[in-house]
């Protein structure tokens, strides 16, 4: 028996995207585009109207929050899956929208077998993070939260303590050198750590740390109570 057809509403705020989009899935025959649109203020009456059961979602709507959306699906449209669209998301960010209830994240700039592999997939009951983040410390800390709606980790990690305290002082917008001053320790071992840390975190400036570190509250809280530290 085959499968149902996936009913797909896209709510993009950049019309050549949302109809070029639009017009490549429209061309799959398991994939049915119900709607797309650039104003998400009437999206609980579309969702009534078309019952999707994927919704493709700029992250950066201009007419509403679209985190808002997140959670209103959730709350209204529990069957419906969300995945939400951006070119360069911020971690932080990515881990509010899992705690709204977002099933996969997707770059506007993907190719289209990854928009595919990636509807699919949520359609089916997956979780979906962009390829960049896959087996990232930061993919680990989404994992958890899907799974417990908490963004603390219980699993074990590898994170020495000199890190956890980098990230601390990171957050609170210390230079290099006030880091070094602070812990005691040269400043170029200080740009080591920092450098371990992205790799870990699969970040790619302070920004983006700190950003992460206020995402759910102080990410070096996080990491002393549920993270494995080890030595230096």
């Amino acid at each position: 028996m085959p499968k149902d057809k996936i009913r797909l509403l896209l709510i993009e705020d950049n019309r050549l995207l949302r109809d070029g989009l639009a017009s490549m899935l429209k061309g799959h025959k398991d994939i049915s585009v119900v709607g797309a649109s650039g104003n998400s203020e009437n999206t609980v009456l579309r969702i009534h109207q078309m019952k999707p059961n994927v919704i493709l979602l700029d992250l950066g709507l201009r007419s509403q929050n679209s985190l808002h959306v997140v959670e209103i699906v959730r709350k209204e449209f529990p069957k419906a899956k969300v995945i939400v669209m951006d070119l360069a998301p911020v971690q932080g960010d990515i881990l509010q929208f899992v705690k709204a209830g977002a099933a996969g994240f997707i770059l506007k700039d993907a190719s289209l077998e990854d928009f595919l592999t990636t509807i699919r997939a949520v359609a089916e009951g997956e979780k979906v993070l962009p390829a960049i983040l896959n087996g990232s410390l930061f993919s680990q800390i989404i994992d958890h939260a899907v799974q417990t709606g908490k963004t603390n980790l219980t699993k074990s990690i590898r994170m020495t303590k000199r890190e956890a305290e980098v990230i601390g002082l990171i957050s609170e917008g210390l230079s290099n050198k006030e880091i070094g001053q602070s812990l005691h320790i040269a400043t170029y071992t200080i740009k080591s750590h920092i450098h371990n840390i992205m790799e870990k975190l699969a970040l790619h400036t302070r920004l983006e740390v700190a950003n992460y570190a206020y995402a759910d509250g102080s990410l070096a809280r996080a990491l002393t109570k549920h993270v494995s530290v080890i030595k230096n």
